[in-house]
């Protein structure tokens, strides 16, 4: 206060050196905004109005909501997309939480490996484990006869799409059940331990209460991705329609836009009604640990921890099953007749499909996404946290920033069909290059971006503005000799998020793409069209292997960051 006390009795010229620099923020965030009302908003407002008008682009209501609630095939999409995604969410939520547990509330050995191996999907495409599934259980499947014992007669159709979405959600709802678990005090342990409180009755009423509000963003979040998926329902589900299936018939083989864009916003619905219930639930949500409380510390227990080991073992083996199904098979000649290794399936994969091009053009994509997302996500945020002013245009900031969290990459990449393609538009030169590419995927994952650098500029004072500002420092000095350096771990993991999720992605843009921009996660897809399954498997490897380097490269930078920002942290000796 003292700080600022001083502030305000500096002379006018000071004063208005300050209010310069204020302004200067706030045309910055100004032109945040509108990069992003040009981006998430136009587009979305596109789909809506294109839902309400005929393909002549004239107003006509809700007729065709109307026309779409009297199609059975397509509610029967709807209707195939809300109870698999329920499934999977009801399977794969408990399965994480028990994964979860064994990690935080057990002493089982072998900890980081086996979480090491259950996180690794998030490096590979979703359609990796529908061509894994295709190999273990498909016509010519290794045990397709074992399937068939099962009572299940193919793996097409919804039982392929529900077993290869609990592997791609696993990991998902994993990561958050982990930290939400990883959160408890003591004290409640040892006060039930006290009062003769059984196992059972500790984990009802500590455990659980203490983790509803992961258990409820688990939920939400592995029935949001399921039911916008489209790698896995595109690969595996055969006749098994979904709304993110009907959304591509309708758009790129029917010219339907119409009629697409009624399913596109249905598809947005789920994910908006997620996206406020899980809002809703973390207002309510109340801290689990206060200054007093005592970190837990598991006790050894000789069975409990080897029944914790065997089970995540099993979780384990099977996430190894899928990824090795798919390494071998990329490497067998010609399933299942000629199982010898070879390299025939990379090189018609590299060389005689051009997917070598499709490489070149994801890590442009990833790069530039990583690199430009990563400034546009700190900058923003610096600028919300950091500078003072403008409340209304800083309130306009904080829902588009938060927005992406709610829009799938399907209904975002056909919003930008929509709104660049049209002939009016000044910026339809970007439409079909690679910049748009990068723009959307940027926009796509922007929210957890977002997230990761508040929350690493909240963790700094507010005095160091306030001395700056007492010292006639620009801000962009101290955000660029001190807020910056503080925070590089922060950005170094921004960027990794956002070049993974640039190379595994294929619902944000499987619209957008040109014969010249083609994307691999795209080009897998057209291997398997064109019945190259063996070749489709090749490349879903590579990019899990490009992911896994570039996250090796990524902890390297982290390291040499900590090194050369961080010293001030240690402790003096």
């Amino acid at each position: 206060m003292a700080v600022l006390a001083r502030a305000a009795l500096l002379p006018a010229g000071l004063r208005l050196r300050t209010r310069a620099s204020d302004r200067l923020a706030h045309a910055l965030l100004a032109l945040a905004v509108l990069a992003l009302l040009v981006f998430l908003g136009a587009p979305l407002a596109t789909i809506l109005m294109q839902a309400l008008e005929d393909s002549s682009g004239r107003f006509t209501g809700l007729a065709n909501f109307i026309a779409y609630a009297q199609t059975p095939a397509l509610l029967q999409s709807l209707w195939n997309s809300v109870w698999v995604s329920v499934l999977v969410t009801l399977i794969t939520v408990p399965l994480a939480f028990g994964f979860a547990y064994a990690l935080t509330r057990s002493c089982m050995p072998f900890k980081p490996l086996l979480r090491g191996i259950t996180l690794v999907p998030l490096l590979a495409p979703s359609l990796l484990a529908a061509i894994s599934l295709i190999y273990w259980f498909g016509n010519q499947g290794a045990l397709k006869d074992a399937l068939r014992a099962l009572g299940i007669a193919q793996i097409y159709g919804a039982p392929g799409i529900v077993m290869a979405e609990c592997f791609a959600v696993f990991p998902h709802a994993l990561m958050i059940l982990v930290t939400a678990l990883s959160l408890a005090d003591a004290r409640l342990y040892e006060a039930a331990d006290a009062l003769g409180a059984t196992a059972w009755r500790k984990f009802l009423t500590i455990t659980l209460p203490g983790a509803k509000y992961g258990l409820i963003s688990a939920a939400l979040v592995s029935f949001t991705l399921v039911i916008t998926d489209f790698g896995i329902p595109k690969v595996i589900g055969g006749d098994f329609n979904v709304l993110a299936t009907d959304v591509f018939k309708l758009v790129i083989g029917q010219q339907n836009f119409a009629k697409g864009a009624v399913v596109a916003l249905l598809l947005l619905l789920p994910a908006v009604l997620t996206f406020a219930v899980d809002g809703y639930v973390s207002r309510r949500q109340t801290a689990m640990l206060t200054a007093r409380a005592v970190p837990y510390r598991p006790h050894p227990a000789r069975g409990r921890d080897w029944a914790m080991t065997a089970y995540c073992a099993v979780l384990a083996l099977l996430v190894l099953a899928m990824l090795g199904m798919a390494v071998f098979a990329s490497f067998a000649t010609f399933w299942p007749y000629k199982l010898e290794p070879s390299l025939r399936h990379y090189m018609l994969g590299l060389v005689d499909a051009e997917v070598g091009e499709g490489f070149v053009n994801s890590l442009k994509m990833a790069a530039g996404t990583a690199v430009f997302g990563t400034a546009m996500v700190f900058g923003t945020a610096y600028l919300l946290e950091k500078t003072q002013g403008a409340q209304a245009l800083r309130g306009l900031a904080r829902l588009l920033v938060m927005l992406p969290m709610a829009v799938p990459g399907l209904v975002l990449g056909l919003g930008y069909i929509f709104f660049f393609n049209a002939s009016g538009n000044p910026l339809h030169g970007l439409y079909h290059t690679l910049t748009l590419l990068t723009l959307c995927t940027i926009v796509h994952f922007y929210t957890t971006g977002h997230l990761t650098a508040v929350t690493a500029l909240k963790s700094l004072d507010g005095e160091f503005e306030a001395v700056s500002a007492s010292l006639k420092v620009p801000f962009y000095t101290t955000f660029w000799r001190v807020t910056l350096p503080i925070c590089m771990p922060a950005l170094v993991d921004i960027a990794r998020y956002f070049f993974v999720n640039a190379m595994t992605t294929i619902s944000a843009v499987v619209f957008l793409y040109s014969p010249d921009t083609k994307v691999a996660s795209i080009a897998i897809l057209n291997l398997d069209e064109a019945g190259e399954i063996g070749a489709a498997a090749a490349m879903a490897v590579l990019i899990a292997l490009v992911s896994a380097a570039a996250t090796l490269l990524f902890m390297l930078l982290a390291w040499w960051v900590n090194r050369r920002t961080q010293a001030w942290r240690a402790t003096p000796a």
